[in-house]
C-alpha cells in the first residue's frame, strides 16, 4: 500500500499552476518515459553476398567456400562438393542484423538490414545478399524473417559494411506488451531523469490526477521505474488510460533533456542540443587538423593566428571539455563542407568522445 504524504495540498496546487502554464512549454510523461514492454529488439543471421567483382572471401575462406557448396546443394546441383569451390571470389560470409521497432511488427513488413562482412573480403560493392532467415536472440525460437537484396553504402571509405533498405520481410507478429498479469503498466524513466525525485513527482502526479479520492494508483518502485495500476473497467480496453497517462503534463523545469545530434545526411544539416559536449580529441581529416587542447594554442610571432587556419583548439573558455558548438564554430571558420563535418562527428561518436545520441536520417 503506498501512503499520501502531507504535501499533498502543495502537489494539487502546483498541478494547477501547471496546468494554467502547460500550453507555454509543458513536457509530456512520453517525452521522459517509455512503456515497458514497447522496446526494440533485433533479430540476426548469417548469410552470403554474391555477384561480387572478385572481392569476396575467396577460395581460401573455408567459412565462405562450405556455406555456398551447402546453398548450391539445396537449390543446384546436390553433388557439389566445396573443393569444387576453392577458386571463387565473388562470394563473402557476412552477418545480419534487423531492429524491430518498439511498436512491434506485422507479418509482412518490411525493416532495414544492417550487413558486415566477417571474413577477408575486400569489398562487398557491387554484391547482393542471397535469402538468408533471421532468427530471434534465443534458440528454438524459429524464423522471424527473410532477407535478401541489394547492398547500399553509407561511406565509401568503408565497403565492408552495408544497409539492405527494407531488406527482411517479416514472417511472423511481433506484439509489444504494454501491462502484466496483474493489469500494471510500468513507466520507464530515460536516464537523464532517472532520480527518486522524478520518479516521486512523476507517482504524485499520476495519484492526483487519476486518483484524487481513492487509494493510490501510481508508485516509484526505483528511481527509474513507476509501476501504475490500471482500473480494472479499463483493463479490457486500456488505450485511453494509458494514453492519458502519457499525456500528463510536467513542469519543464523538472525535466533533464537528453544530450542529442541530429544528422540529416541527405541536406547535410545537423541538429544538436545546446549540452552536448566533446572528450579531448585530435581530428585529422582531408587536409585539417582540429584538437580539443586546453588552453588553445597562443599566438606567436613563429605561429601566428591567422584567419585560413588548419589548426584550431577546441575550448577557447578553457572549461576543461569542449562544446560540440564549439567544434561546429571551428568547422565554420576552416570552412568545412557539409560531408566532411558529417563524417567527423560520426567518427567522433564511433570512438566514444562524443557524449550524446546520436541520430541519422536520410
Amino acid at each position: 500500500m503506498v501512503k499520501r504524504s502531507s504535501h499533498n495540498t502543495i502537489a494539487k496546487a502546483l498541478l494547477i499552476l501547471l496546468a494554467a502554464t502547460a500550453p507555454l512549454a509543458a513536457v509530456q510523461v512520453q517525452d521522459i518515459a517509455r512503456l515497458k514492454g514497447s522496446e526494440s529488439s533485433k533479430i540476426v543471421g548469417m548469410g552470403l553476398v554474391v555477384g561480387l567483382q572478385g572481392t569476396g572471401d575467396g577460395g581460401k575462406s573455408a567459412p565462405a567456400i562450405r556455406p555456398l557448396a551447402a546453398m548450391m546443394q539445396r537449390l543446384h546441383d546436390p553433388n557439389v562438393i566445396a573443393a569444387e569451390l576453392k577458386d571463387v571470389k565473388n562470394v563473402a560470409v557476412v552477418t545480419l542484423t534487423a531492429k524491430i521497432p518498439a511498436t512491434g511488427v506485422r507479418e509482412g513488413d518490411e525493416i532495414d538490414v544492417q550487413v558486415a562482412s566477417v571474413g577477408p573480403a575486400k569489398s562487398l560493392k557491387g554484391g547482393r545478399l542471397f535469402l538468408t532467415p533471421l532468427y530471434g536472440p534465443k534458440p528454438n525460437m524459429g524464423v522471424f524473417a527473410y532477407a535478401e537484396g541489394r547492398l547500399d553504402f553509407e561511406d565509401d571509405s568503408v565497403m565492408t559494411t552495408a544497409t539492405i533498405k527494407r531488406g527482411a520481410t517479416m514472417t511472423t507478429d511481433i506484439f509489444t506488451r504494454s501491462t502484466d498479469q496483474f493489469g500494471r503498466m510500468t513507466l520507464v524513466l530515460d536516464q537523464p531523469n532517472a532520480s527518486w525525485p522524478m520518479a516521486n513527482t512523476l507517482a504524485t502526479l499520476i495519484n492526483d490526477l487519476l486518483a484524487p479520492d481513492g487509494p493510490p494508483i501510481a508508485l516509484a518502485l526505483d528511481q527509474k521505474n513507476v509501476i501504475v495500476q490500471i482500473p480494472a473497467r479499463e483493463q479490457r480496453n486500456p488505450a485511453g488510460f494509458i494514453s492519458q497517462i502519457l499525456e500528463i503534463q510536467l513542469d519543464p523545469t523538472l525535466v533533464r533533456t537528453e544530450a542529442r545530434v541530429v544528422i540529416n545526411q541527405r541536406n547535410g544539416t545537423i541538429v544538436m542540443t545546446a549540452d552536448v559536449e566533446i572528450s579531448p580529441v585530435v581530428i585529422s581529416h582531408n587536409g585539417l587538423t582540429i584538437t580539443t587542447i586546453t588552453p588553445p594554442r597562443i599566438p606567436t610571432n613563429e605561429q601566428p593566428a591567422v584567419e585560413q587556419q588548419t589548426f584550431v583548439a577546441v575550448d577557447p573558455a578553457q572549461r576543461g571539455g569542449a562544446r560540440l558548438s564549439d567544434l561546429i564554430a571551428a568547422f565554420n571558420q576552416l570552412k568545412v563542407p557539409s560531408e566532411d563535418r558529417i563524417a567527423i562527428l560520426k567518427e567522433i561518436h564511433r570512438t566514444g568522445k562524443l557524449h550524446a545520441k546520436l541520430i541519422l536520417e536520410d
